[in-house]
C-alpha cells in the first residue's frame, strides 16, 4: 500500500530534505506540493538536484485537493503554519515542522514568539514530536509538532540524565554549534558568504533563543520542578550539522551508563564508547544522532557531546519518522541511509 503525501512549504531546505527522503520510501508517494511563492514552477527549477524525480508541479496550498491525501507535512515559517493548518481538513494527519505547536502552553508561545497563538484549540491536541520519547502519543496523534533542531540535539544528550537524576539540575551548560541551513533559505545579510565564512559567532546570547522554551518545558516536566539550562548557540560556516557540548555535574561513568541504557534499543541514537566524542561529519545527511561522554579534569564533572544533522534528524528525518508511526509503518522506513562521508 502506498500512502499519498502532500508537502506545504516545499521550496525551503526542509521541504527539499523531505523530498530527498521520501524519494526512496517504499510506502509514501508525493501527490501534492505547495509553495505559494514558487507556484507554477517545477521542482527542477527550484531544486535542480531533484530534477531526476517525477514530482507534481508546485501550486498554492489552497489549490490542493486533500480528499485523497493521507498525511501532510507542513514546512512553513512559524505563525504562518498555524494559520494554514487551522484551515486544513479536520481528519487530515499533519506533521508540522514549524515552531507553532511545540509549546503546550499558548502563553509560553506568545512569550517566546511574540504573537498570540492563532489556533489554541489545535494546540491542545498536538503531540510533541521527539520520537524516541513520545512514540505512543505520536502513533495515535492527528497533529504532531516537530521539535526545534537545537532543542532535539540538547534533549538527546540530557533527557536521560535528568530523568535518572545522575546530574545536578542547577548548573547545566549547553554550548551549541549550528550550521547555516538551520536559519532557513530566505535571503539574510548576515548569512551571505562574505559575512559568514571564515568566522564563528555566538547569537541569542543571554537566554533569548526561542528553543529555550522547549528546553524549559521538557526538562521541567521530566524533573517535576523548574529546570533552566544555560544555553548559547553559535553559527558556524557549514551547510549542515549541529554539535552540542553539555557541561554537567555528575559521575562521568554514571552519565555514560545512563545514556547507554536509555538508547540501547534505539535504531537512530548511537552512544559511543566512553571517552569518544562525535563529529557532525559522521552523521551528515542521515537520521542518526551520535552521543559521546568523557570526564572533565575537575572531579565530579562530565562532558556530553551530541551530533546530528539539523535538516535530517533535527527536522525532516524526524518528521518522516513520526509520519511512519502515524501511518502504522515501521518508524525506520525510508530512513536508514548511511551518512554521507566525507
Amino acid at each position: 500500500m502506498s500512502y499519498k503525501i502532500a508537502i506545504i512549504g516545499a521550496s525551503g531546505y526542509t521541504g527539499a530534505e523531505l523530498l530527498r527522503l521520501i524519494a526512496t520510501h517504499p510506502q509514501m508517494e508525493v501527490a501534492a506540493l505547495a509553495a505559494n511563492s514558487k507556484a507554477g514552477q517545477s521542482i527542477a527549477q527550484v531544486f535542480p538536484h531533484l530534477r531526476h524525480l517525477a514530482l507534481p508541479q508546485l501550486v498554492r496550498w489552497e489549490e490542493i485537493d486533500f480528499s485523497g491525501i493521507d498525511l501532510c507535512f507542513c514546512a512553513l515559517p512559524h505563525k504562518t503554519s498555524q494559520e494554514v493548518i487551522a484551515q486544513l481538513p479536520e481528519g487530515l494527519k499533519i506533521v508540522d515542522l514549524s515552531a507553532d505547536f511545540r509549546l503546550r502552553d499558548t502563553a509560553d508561545y506568545e512569550t517566546w514568539y511574540g504573537n498570540a497563538h492563532a489556533a489554541p484549540a489545535l494546540q491542545s491536541s498536538a503531540v510533541y514530536g521527539l520520537t524516541e520519547f513520545y512514540r505512543d502519543e505520536i502513533a495515535a496523534a492527528r497533529l504532531v509538532a516537530g521539535t526545534g533542531c537545537n532543542a532535539a540535539t540538547g534533549q538527546y544528550a540530557l533527557r536521560p540524565l535528568i530523568a535518572d537524576r545522575v546530574i545536578g539540575l542547577d548548573d547545566i551548560i549547553l554550548d551549541l554549534k549550528c550550521a547555516v541551513s538551520g536559519a532557513g533559505r530566505a535571503l539574510k545579510e548576515n548569512l551571505l558568504h562574505a559575512e559568514l565564512s571564515e568566522g564563528v559567532n555566538a547569537y541569542a546570547v543571554g537566554g533569548t533563543h526561542r528553543h529555550l522554551g522547549e528546553f524549559d518545558q521538557e526538562f521541567s516536566d521530566l524533573a517535576g520542578a523548574p529546570v533552566r539550562v544555560q544555553f548559547t548557540p553559535h553559527l558556524i560556516p557549514a551547510n549542515r550539522g549541529i554539535l552540542a557540548t553539555c557541561y554537567v555535574s555528575g559521575d562521568p561513568r554514571a552519565v555514560h551508563d545512563a545514556l547507554s541504557n536509555a538508547y540501547v534499543r534505539e535504531r537512530f541514537i548511537e552512544v559511543l564508547p566512553f571517552g569518544d566524542t562525535p563529529s557532525t561529519h559522521h552523521v551528515r545527511g542521515s537520521n542518526y544522532c551520535h552521543i559521546g561522554v568523557t570526564g572533565d579534569r575537575i572531579a565530579g564533572r562530565a562532558i556530553v557531546v551530541a551530533a546530528l544533522d539539523n535538516l535530517t534528524k533535527g527536522s525532516s528525518g524526524q518528521a518522516v519518522q513520526n509520519a511512519n508511526l502515524m501511518l502504522g509503518l515501521d518508524e525506520a522506513m525510508g530512513l536508514e541511509l548511511a551518512p554521507c562521508f566525507p
